[in-house]
C-alpha cells in the first residue's frame, strides 16, 4: 500500500499538466463560442433588414455580408470541431495515464502519439481562427461601405 501512494502521487503531478491544457482549450472554446453566437446575430439582423433597403447597391453590399457571414459560420465551426477533438485528445491521454498505471500496461507510445495528436489538432483550430479572424475583418470592410 505504501507503495501505490507515492506512485499515485507522480501520475496525478504528470496528469496536471494536460489538465492545464484542458483549461487553456475550455477558453478557447468559449471564445470561439461567444463569436458564432456573435455572427448568428448578426445573420439574422441582416437578413430581417436587407428588404428595408430601397438601393440595390445597398442591398447588393448587405447580401455580400451575408454571404461572408456564412462563410464566418462555417470557419468557425469547423475550429470548434477541431479544439473539441484536441480536448477530446488530452482526455484520452489522462485516461490512457491512470489505466496504465492502474492495470500496468505500458502505455507510452500511445499516449505520445495521443497528446502529438491533440497538438496537431489544437494547432488545426488555431489556424483555422486565424481565418475567420480575417474573414471577420473583410466583413468590417462591407458594412462600412453599406452605412
Amino acid at each position: 500500500m505504501d507503495a501505490i501512494i507515492p506512485s499515485l502521487s507522480k501520475l496525478i503531478e504528470i496528469a496536471v499538466a494536460p489538465v492545464f491544457l484542458l483549461a487553456g482549450i475550455a477558453g478557447f472554446l468559449n471564445v470561439m463560442s461567444g463569436r458564432l453566437g456573435r455572427i448568428s446575430d448578426r445573420v439574422r439582423v441582416a437578413e430581417l433588414n436587407i428588404d428595408s433597403w430601397g438601393d440595390r447597391e445597398r442591398t447588393a453590399r448587405i447580401r455580400l455580408e451575408i454571404l461572408v457571414l456564412w462563410r464566418r459560420v462555417k470557419v468557425i465551426n469547423w475550429a470548434i470541431g477541431l479544439c473539441v477533438a484536441s480536448a477530446l485528445m488530452v482526455c484520452t491521454v489522462i485516461v490512457c495515464l491512470f489505466a496504465g498505471e492502474l492495470w500496468h500496461f505500458d502505455l507510452k507510445v500511445l499516449i505520445v502519439t495521443l497528446f502529438v495528436l491533440a497538438m496537431l489538432l489544437l494547432i488545426s483550430a488555431l489556424i483555422v481562427f486565424l481565418i475567420e479572424v480575417r474573414l471577420a475583418t473583410s466583413t468590417i470592410n462591407i458594412v462600412r461601405t453599406v452605412r
